[in-house]
């Protein structure tokens, strides 16, 4: 293997992942352009073990979206709509209330909800619509509202990003998840997405939540019209962060879907660029405990052959998700809690069930 790896010009790299040493921008940027993807899996997985050992964890949990009205309408986005749109829809919290109580007999740990920019939903309703979650299930963890959707809901209360963040975890927030940072490149920004977030405003959402204690996950949107240099910068944006606050939890690459988007032309990403993501994501961010390979993004066989690539997730049952299929996701629903312990067994993996926060459940 060290043959090898002198052979692909990867040796230095290697020493520094054995000594534990941090990778630069140009290291990260070496490894996005090899040819020689088994030994990239071979260096990112030497990391995954050494933080992670031979366990995969997944979750089981619920999905909510609770509304693809959005005022920004990027143009990755198959989900979202304006309002009026015939495929426009918003959940009523009785909506939300009869989908939380129809799994009400399965062991869900972690009820998930995203949604689109709603220009008219008042800010209560995001209030009301976490305390209707714990009402049906007290004991349920809600990771919900992207960095995005929460810089909307302190605009729509009149309040600071601090101000929003303490109001919902009154009413039951218990994380954040990693949606809505695409990829933080202002020249993608304002090519594809103008009226979102700024991705240093995301970061700056992100970083006030774990100051207050709030634990999030962080995202990239790849396989657009980004570089592989803007890949790079990212996550060397997302490493300076979680240096200064530790509060991300977990990274997750997402595999962009072109259909039903404005950019049906860019053709859909190979089995060989979403392992690289996965490999050199967990190779560059060596403060993220957790690489997630997201199965309904990258298809089960995929994201089985990424535990070997760096990651160390599956994430879980999911339950009934709509975005990714709204671009074409051709990928189940939902997973039953066997058929992922089966993937993760045939990988060669342990599976372990967790909660949200990567405490164990079973496993």
């Amino acid at each position: 293997m060290e043959t090898a790896l002198k052979q692909a010009e990867l040796y230095d790299i290697y020493e520094k992942v054995m000594n534990g040493q941090r990778l630069s921008r140009e290291d990260g940027l070496r490894l996005y352009e090899t040819s020689h993807l088994p030994l990239l899996g071979f260096m990112a997985n030497i990391v995954r073990e050494r933080k992670n050992g031979n366990r995969a964890f997944y979750i089981y949990n619920q999905h909510i979206n609770y509304s693809n009205v959005c005022t920004n309408l990027c143009k990755f986005c198959a989900f979202g709509k304006e309002k009026g749109h015939r495929d426009a829809y918003e959940m009523s919290l009785d909506d939300i209330r009869r989908k939380i109580r129809e799994r009400l007999d399965e062991p869900v740990t972690e009820v998930h909800i995203v949604g689109g920019l709603h220009p008219d939903l008042p800010y209560q309703y995001y209030l009301d619509m976490m305390r209707v979650v714990k009402e049906e299930r007290p004991e349920i963890h809600i990771q919900a509202f992207t960095c995005v959707e929460i810089a909307h809901l302190a605009e729509l209360g009149n309040r600071s990003v601090e101000e929003c963040l303490r109001d919902l975890a009154e009413a039951g927030l218990g994380s954040i998840p990693g949606g809505g940072a695409e990829v933080f490149s202002p020249r993608i920004r304002e090519k594809l997405c103008p009226e979102k977030l700024p991705g240093e405003q995301w970061i700056e959402v992100a970083k006030t939540a774990h100051r207050m204690g709030i634990q999030s996950n962080a995202t990239m949107l790849y396989g657009h019209i980004e570089s592989l240099e803007e890949r790079i910068e990212h996550l060397d944006a997302l490493r300076k962060a979680q240096d200064e606050t530790g509060g991300f939890m977990c990274f997750i690459p997402l595999a962009f879907h072109p259909k039903n988007t404005g950019l049906e032309s860019v053709a859909p990403t190979g089995g060989v660029d979403d392992l690289k993501n996965i490999a050199v994501s967990r190779l560059m961010l060596d403060n993220f405990p957790h690489i997630k390979a997201y199965w309904v993004m990258l298809g089960p066989k995929i994201a089985q052959i990424a535990l070997s690539f760096g990651a160390d997730d599956l994430d879980g049952t999911v339950l009934e998700e709509k975005i990714t299929h709204m671009a074409g996701g051709e990928t189940d629903q939902g997973m039953v809690r066997g058929d992922i312990e089966h993937l993760i067994r045939q990988a060669g993996r342990e599976p372990v069930e967790r909660d949200t926060l990567y405490n164990i459940i079973s496993g």
